[in-house]
């Protein structure tokens, strides 16, 4: 991406701003037609007070005295064009604001929903840091020349009703003016050309700072525990001061270009001034006239201006809009049918060879497995052999790259959109909170009452911990639940789940931080639910794997051998080596505990 002022550049930055002109037609006809006023006053203001200066000031001058009238009129002249500048001032940016505003909301919706639409797979293959950069910084570019476009608009308009307004009253004046402007222009183009790549380096930056912060602040707890913190300060350190030392650099373009385009238009009024004095003392112009001329020199240096700052934030907004293409184009979107999964019975589940890998490489080959209706279902398997991949084929946040996924004989790929999350339900390994309270995070904006809730905490026995809660439900739990301990937090996630009834249940190591005594517990407390639900459950305790229905054992992304636990304990090898080495680290565990706490009661 070139990052010029080229005339590619300069296409694709129209064409962005034309997307926006098209979508906000009325805004932008708004901050256009309060542009051109203020224009057109700014024009108007220097024929006021050339009128004033011509009728007002020198009769003072020369008699003494100045009919109330005509001080009157010139006195309500300056104040009537004062105003209409202001109103067209404050219509400009409040309209310019509002639209700039609404397509970077727009943007950052669409590119949330496509988020929210992308599988995980594509998820996998883009960092966090750049995904929040892409919602962000990007559409924030994408739109940043919307501000200064109105006021640009108004320049047109300005400058072409001051050429107008300086032929009719000097043309020998209004040559200077003439000379005086493609100057301006030759150096505003020079300027951005040296400003532009800087600024968009800058950007840049300033979204790897972003994304390097969010890492590091995200991986707290291993960057403390592991002594890197060091190491992670140095690497944040590097990369801010290369945006500490782009943004000198663009401090350094502005500060050598800003006192020159500073004293052109001060040139130009001296310039005017020295020619006009000439005119006047050889009676081609009057003093009112070289006022006037003067006096608008002075005005329009600022607003031509605002020509440069359009054109120096194209190839920022050229970047930020293709950034947020790239997202709101993707191809990784899911396709979804017309299929629907009703009823309130718990459901059956068939996996039929079913493959899946990340890249190319196999995670998954051939599965396939059944769970009937309102039985558990027990998955086990070693480190890596595919079960939690498994579980999101089975809620579709990924699809099998064969085979097929069928609750009550639906394919989940035929099923509408949001129909799988009204049926089907995942507890995650990884429990997540939101910084909420203990309602919020149950219901996720459910429309459900407390009744429903609490009956789901009951079930995932929680209901004990959150009644001792200082505010109960209304118990903010920190971000990330940080206020609560690992098991606390996965009964919360399991209660979050089982408030939506769902009729298939899906526990990926859902349970690993809760005492095997509750696990038991919360599995009887499901099998015997009222509202009942087909459990599937990724599980290593012995203890939980024995309350089971069957066992379906995995290793190396195939299933190995399928049946009840004493089954597989008898004729599966693997699972009984890896079911016995578990309960070993168990026992191992319990009793270097037992032993601590001798050594701490003697």
């Amino acid at each position: 991406m070139a990052s010029k002022v080229t005339p590619a550049v300069m296409r694709k930055g129209f064409h962005v701003l034309g997307v926006a002109i098209r979508a906000e037609k009325a805004v932008f006809a708004a901050a256009t037609l309060s542009s051109a006023l203020y224009g057109v006053m700014t024009v108007g203001s220097a024929w006021a007070l050339g009128w004033a200066t011509e009728n007002v000031v020198l009769p003072a001058f020369a008699k003494g005295d100045v009919a109330a009238g005509t001080l009157v009129s010139g006195a309500l002249l300056i104040l009537g064009v004062a105003l209409l500048k202001a109103l067209g001032v404050a219509g400009r940016r409040f309209f310019a604001g509002v639209m700039q505003y609404r397509m970077q909301a727009r943007s950052r919706r669409e590119v949330t929903r496509q988020y929210l639409r992308l599988p995980l797979a594509w998820h996998h293959r883009h960092p966090t840091g750049q995904l929040l950069s892409n919602a962000s910084s990007d559409a924030e570019a994408a739109w940043a020349p919307l501000a200064p476009l109105p006021m640009a608009v108004g320049v047109v308009v300005m400058l072409v009703t001051a050429a107008v307004a300086l032929v009719f009253t000097d043309p020998v004046l209004a040559l200077v003016g003439f000379l005086i402007f493609p100057a301006i222009a030759v150096l505003n183009l020079i300027y951005q050309r040296r400003l532009s790549p800087l600024a968009t380096r800058a950007q840049q930056l300033r979204a790897e700072v972003s994304e390097i912060a969010h890492e590091s602040f995200d991986g707290a707890l291993v960057v403390k525990t592991l002594g890197r913190e060091d190491e992670e300060t140095a690497r944040f350190q590097a990369r801010a001061e290369e945006l500490r030392d782009a943004n000198i650099a663009v401090g350094r373009v502005r500060g050598l270009f800003d006192p020159m385009l500073e004293a052109l238009p001060t040139l130009g009024v001296l310039a005017v001034l020295i020619v006009g004095a000439w005119r006047l003392e050889s009676g081609a112009v009057s003093s009112g006239v070289l006022i006037q001329v003067a006096y608008l020199f002075t005005l329009l240096a600022f607003p031509i201006r605002a020509l440069g700052w359009v054109l120096a934030e194209l190839p920022r907004a050229v970047v930020g809009y293709e950034r947020v293409q790239a997202v709101l184009t993707a191809t990784g979107s899911m396709e979804y049918g017309t299929a629907t999964l009703p009823g309130t019975l718990p459901a059956r589940l068939e996996v039929r060879d079913l493959d899946y890998g990340y890249d190319g490489f196999p995670v998954l080959r051939g599965v396939g497995f059944e769970a009937e209706p309102g039985r558990t279902l027990a998955l086990v398997g070693p480190t890596g052999s595919g079960k939690s991949t498994l579980t999101q084929t089975l809620v579709r946040l990924v699809d099998p790259a064969a085979g097929a996924v069928l609750v009550d004989g639906v394919d989940l790929r035929d099923v509408a959109r949001g129909g799988v999350s009204g049926a089907v339900a995942l507890v995650p390994q990884q429990t997540f909170l939101f910084d909420d309270t203990v309602r919020g995070n149950v219901t996720l904006g459910l429309p459900v009452g407390d009744e429903d809730v609490w009956a789901a905490l009951r079930l995932a026995q929680a209901d004990g911990f959150v009644s001792a809660l200082p505010s109960g439900l209304d118990t903010k739990v920190g971000e990330r639940g940080t206020t609560l301990s690992g098991g606390q937090r996965q009964r919360l996630a399991l209660a979050r789940a089982l408030v939506r009834r769902p009729r298939l249940l899906i526990l990926d190591d859902a349970t690993s931080s809760v005492d095997p005594q509750v696990e038991a517990r919360i599995l009887y407390g499901l099998r015997d639910a009222a509202q009942a639900s087909t459990v599937l459950v990724v599980a290593y305790r012995m203890a939980t794997i024995a309350l089971a229905d069957e066992v379906v054992y995995l290793e190396h992304g195939s299933v190995v051998d399928r049946g009840s636990h004493q089954e597989l304990l008898v004729r599966c090898e693997g699972y009984r080596n890896l079911v016995t080495a578990y309960e070993r680290e168990e026992a191992e565990r319990e009793a270097l505990g037992a032993e601590e706490e001798e050594e701490v009661n003697a």
